[in-house]
């Protein structure tokens, strides 16, 4: 008798294990926090001390075991996604990885922007691209892996990753030689050029981000304590350019916001922004920047939404007297600053 009680409270609790601890192929999205971006930066050695803040916003993401899916519906804010649809093909690690990588090219961005923009000596030493993702019908697929950093083609060496595509889409032959390196080692490998989707242009199939280094006199020290990704990359930009040239932006004011930093001074779009916008207004935010990039007329023939016209559905729904304000650059968010 006690050997089946045994038995049976092996079982369940085996069953409950699985429910609650063992993660399926899912995620849940849902909405995350703000956090002061001052605590993160220091520029020669000092951060900045004034009154308000700028605040980096970001979603909660992780893994669904069958308890967290079933709460999730709990969470008027939860959303539920398949993990091809987070992950694509990568594994958890390269995935990491990637997000890891972009957080490396949001913060060289921010640096380069802010120092130019405060009219500080810059320059950024291109060292390649590194390789996020491939196509399924890249001829590189196989070949090179996520993290792998591209460093030149048919033994030529760019100085920035628009000269590389470029010359791509003024090759005259298809096969390409591809220099690489993985960790410490270099390789080469072959493949050809293909017809990208959706677009008119050749390529090799790869997305990637810029690997480089900012050279700059002054000295920008970032620590992100684990926040990874790039849509940090707008409100990074500003406390470093409101630090370098102590230009007091922030006035008391609590200011969030997201989106991408191009090196250009771009502001590119994110996910995720509906949840960014209730993270701000929990934090009691007075201003939230959202990327204000045009539709491609496929895109508004779908019904879809921009970053800002998102924003704004998401501040009216929950009710937040929070100032959405859209911005297609960094010059535009200062200027509704000043």
């Amino acid at each position: 008798m006690f050997k089946r009680k045994y038995i049976v409270a092996t079982v369940l609790l085996s069953l409950v294990a699985l429910f609650c601890f063992v993660p399926i192929p899912a995620y849940i999205e849902t909405v995350g926090n703000a956090q002061n971006v001052e605590k993160y930066v220091s520029i020669d050695g000092r951060r900045d001390t004034r009154k308000g803040q700028f605040m980096l916003t970001y979603v909660g993401i992780g893994r669904a075991t069958p308890a967290l899916y079933v709460a999730s519906y709990f969470d008027k804010y939860a959303t539920r996604l398949p993990s091809s649809a987070v992950r694509g093909n990568s594994s958890t690690s390269e995935y990491n990885k990637v997000q890891h990588y972009y957080m490396d090219d949001a913060l060289n961005q921010a640096k380069t922007v802010s120092l130019k923009l405060a009219s500080k000596p810059v320059r950024q030493n291109f060292k390649g691209m590194v390789v996020m993702s491939l196509l399924d019908n890249s001829s590189f697929k196989g070949k090179l892996q996520v993290g792998d950093i591209v460093t030149g083609v048919d033994k030529k060496k760019f100085g920035k990753a628009a000269n590389f595509m470029r010359y791509l889409q003024q090759k005259k032959n298809t096969v390409v030689s591809l220099h690489y390196r993985r960790g410490r080692t270099n390789h080469s490998t072959k493949g050809k050029l293909i017809h990208l989707p959706g677009t008119s242009k050749k390529g090799i199939g790869i997305s990637f981000v810029q690997k480089s280094k900012v050279i700059s006199p002054v000295k920008i020290k970032t620590d992100m304590d684990g926040i990874e990704g790039p849509s940090a990359g707008l409100m990074l930009t500003l406390q470093m350019y409101t630090q370098l040239s102590h230009e007091d932006l922030k006035k008391g004011r609590k200011i969030a916001g997201t989106g991408t930093m191009l090196s250009d001074g771009e502001i590119g779009d994110i996910g995720g922004i509906d949840k960014k916008v209730v993270a701000a207004a929990n934090k009691k935010a007075s201003i939230f920047f959202a990327p204000n990039n045009p539709l491609t007329r496929a895109e508004k023939k779908a019904g879809e939404l921009n970053n800002y016209q998102e924003a704004k559905k998401a501040a009216k729904k929950i009710g937040t007297k929070m100032k959405i304000v859209p911005v297609k650059n960094v010059q535009e968010a200062i200027s509704y600053l000043r």
